[in-house]
């Protein structure tokens, strides 16, 4: 079975949706992404990824009301990030609820940082966040591109400790046209070690078995739910079947 983590990116308090990461295309989803998570806990979900977009834009953490807000009211694990960029952030991302910390751009910039990090908090509170388009690493909330190539960076945090990545195609991610499986398998068989999780583009819950297949042991899930190409009685029915 692979694990299914529901996702919701917040811009001022919403959460919302944007077309392959442009800040200009964006869909509102709802006013009260509190009311989300619980619903997602309602249908037997146990984990949620959230995604501060203010912050990942300004490199400053704008949202953490909202974190604080879904860990007190539900028992959801939650990973968190966006805006992270020093020790306190990071700090208060954890004392706001969140037990698993998601770092993409201080990985890239500033790697010293990001493996004290690792080596303080632990690699099981740690994500890798890795936006890549066309083999390579994107930052700053997917604004900046960088000459950093995919395999070579996740391989050399996994010498470091890194255990968790969620990888994103970008040029998938909101398009719901399918996953980027032969991504997955590339990094499933270069470092089969690594908790590899899919985000962008899965657009049914057939495109887990195929994930499934390619090595991935997670699949973070935003639009297909918020468009109901997955359901959450289809969600609820997968998780019974698999338990």
């Amino acid at each position: 079975m692979i694990e299914i983590i529901p996702a919701i990116d917040l811009i001022e308090g919403r959460a919302v949706r944007l077309r392959q990461g442009d800040f200009a295309r964006k869909t509102v989803y709802s006013e009260k992404p509190f009311e989300l998570a619980q619903q997602f806990e309602d249908v037997g979900l146990q984990r949620l990824h959230i995604v501060d977009l203010d912050g990942a834009r300004t490199g400053k953490i704008s949202n953490l009301a909202v974190l604080e807000l879904i860990a007190a009211n539900t028992n959801l694990t939650i990973d968190f990030g966006g805006g992270v960029k020093t020790r306190d952030d990071a700090v208060s991302v954890f004392n706001a609820g969140a037990k698993i910390l998601t770092i993409g751009s201080v990985a890239v910039k500033e790697p010293e940082l990001f493996e004290s990090w690792l080596a303080e908090f632990g690699d099981d509170r740690i994500l890798l966040g890795a936006d890549v388009k066309n083999g390579k690493i994107f930052i700053n909330g997917w604004q900046t591109t960088t000459d950093v190539e995919l395999v070579l960076f996740l391989r050399g945090w996994l010498e470091k400790g890194v255990r968790q990545v969620f990888c994103t195609d970008i040029s998938r991610d909101g398009l719901l046209e399918g996953a980027a499986s032969a991504l997955y398998q590339e990094i499933h068989t270069e470092l089969p070690e690594i908790y590899l999780i899919a985000s962008g583009g899965i657009a049914s819950i057939d495109d887990l078995d195929e994930l499934e297949k390619s090595g991935c042991r997670a699949a973070i899930i935003g639009k297909a739910i918020y468009e109901n190409k997955i359901s959450l009685s289809e969600i609820e029915t997968y998780l019974k079947n698999a338990g």
